[in-house]
């Protein structure tokens, strides 16, 4: 699947609002079925298309849902229904008692109450685990029976493991990241699929990220889970195209899905004790801010450099603590536990979390359900300026080596001579006739 050219990205980043998304035109609500709902970017997502009179079906993963850390802002959201359509019944019963949660994001508050009046009756929560195939299967069913449709089918389940290939190796934690970013959305994408086909239309969209692009050191098999599903979306557009459903992968920065989501650090193995110490170390040198959407809210400046999976636990262990300030309870139950996985959810403010993901949440809105919808967006500015430099390696290299490629090439080259020659090809020469 060759990808469009992306629109020309601004020549530098600007620091003005962002102004609101603008809709395309669209014959009527679109349905929305999210895959995993409870993340602060689905639920910023989730706002936006209620605003707007579209339809969402929201999947929320059964071992998550009860967590009050994770699902604390969707069941914000699932109280800001209730109350606009006056108290009642949750949005629905298989979704689980609804409490308030923390404090909601400021993203999309400042619609009023009456604004939100049959947000109720256009939303649909379903308890689905994306690793169990009749789950998926049983989801999009009643997604259909509730709605009559669905327009967009958005695989947005993830979830990183932080760690060398080497601590890596062995441990569950590579069928664990397979399992949620790249078999889930296989399973949803293919119970998905009849329904797409019996409608004749559809659009599917993955949320991948530049990861896709460009290798993260420290998260090597997060990485390739990423590469697999693009690669399984790149062929599976081929083969869906003739029935009208279209495939788009949306990649924004390593840090939307990194820090909006679970995160499992692998145990260290001795011979990296030394670089998780420094990273241990470093996270105080680390100064928070959120002026910067698209960086790791940490500004990275040390007196020596570090190796690149120091710096990447360093941030993390930072930001996982309390905000601002190393992570000292996290260094000590890994050292506590040296053979355990440590599992977090990072719990950024609100007001960064808007920052972090205004820009994909809106990219999402627009893109969903075009005629003619990109096969790959990338979003934001440092997005697509890291992209662009290893597209631009990438063909430097290439073209470095032409030589050596084309040298390999024998039957080509033998027929290039040929041309040389002014012979017809397969002409046998004279002498041999004779």
């Amino acid at each position: 699947m060759a990808d469009r050219k992306t629109s020309e990205p601004a020549s530098a980043r600007q620091s003005q609002a962002v102004p609101p998304p603008a809709f395309p035109t669209h014959n009527s609500p679109r349905v929305w079925f999210i895959t995993q709902a409870l993340s602060p970017l689905a639920v910023r997502l989730i706002r936006l298309l209620l605003g707007h009179g579209d339809y969402v079906v929201a999947c929320l993963p059964p071992r998550d849902v009860n967590d009050e850390a994770i699902s604390a802002e969707f069941r914000e959201l699932a109280s800001e229904c209730r109350a606009a359509a006056g108290g009642g019944e949750g949005l629905t019963s298989s979704a689980g008692p609804t409490t308030a949660g923390t404090a909601p994001s400021s993203f999309g508050q400042g619609t009023r109450s009456k604004d939100r009046e049959g947000w109720k009756d256009r939303i649909r929560a379903i308890r689905c685990d994306g690793s169990m195939m009749s789950h998926c299967s049983g989801a999009i069913s009643e997604a259909v029976h509730i709605f009559g449709r669905i327009d967009i089918l958005l695989c947005c389940s993830s979830a990183a493991a932080i760690g060398s290939v080497e601590e890596l190796d062995g441990t569950s934690l590579v069928g664990e990241q397979f399992e949620i970013n790249f078999f889930s959305h296989v399973n949803f994408i293919k119970a998905a699929l009849p329904q797409l086909r019996a409608q004749k239309t559809g659009h599917i969209i993955a949320l991948s990220n530049i990861g896709g692009h460009i290798g993260t050191p420290g998260m090597p098999i997060t990485t390739a889970a990423t590469w697999a599903l693009e690669g399984y979306c790149d062929s599976l557009a081929y083969e869906i195209a003739p029935f009208n459903i279209k495939v788009t992968i949306v990649q924004p920065q390593t840090e939307v899905s990194l820090l909006t989501n679970k995160i499992v650090f692998a145990p260290v193995m001795p011979e990296y004790e030394a670089s998780a110490a420094a990273a241990a170390a470093a996270a105080s040198s680390y100064a928070a801010t959120d002026n910067n959407p698209n960086s790791l809210i940490y500004e990275e400046e040390s007196p020596e450099p570090e190796a690149p999976l120091s710096s990447l636990r360093g941030m993390l262990f930072n930001l996982l603590g309390e905000y601002g300030h190393p992570n000292v309870k996290l260094t000590q139950e890994m050292l506590a536990a040296p053979n355990e996985p440590q599992r977090r959810y990072p719990q950024l403010p609100a007001s960064s979390l808007d920052k972090l993901l205004l820009e994909t949440v809106h990219a999402l809105a627009a893109i969903g359900g075009l005629e003619n919808p990109p096969t790959r967006h990338i979003v934001g500015f440092d997005a697509a300026a890291a992209v662009e430099e290893k597209l631009k390696t990438v063909t430097e290299e290439l073209e470095d080596f032409v030589e050596t490629s084309l040298s390999v090439d024998i039957f080509d080259s033998e027929l290039k001579q040929e041309a040389r020659e002014g012979k017809a090809p397969g002409q046998v020469p004279q002498q041999e006739e004779q």
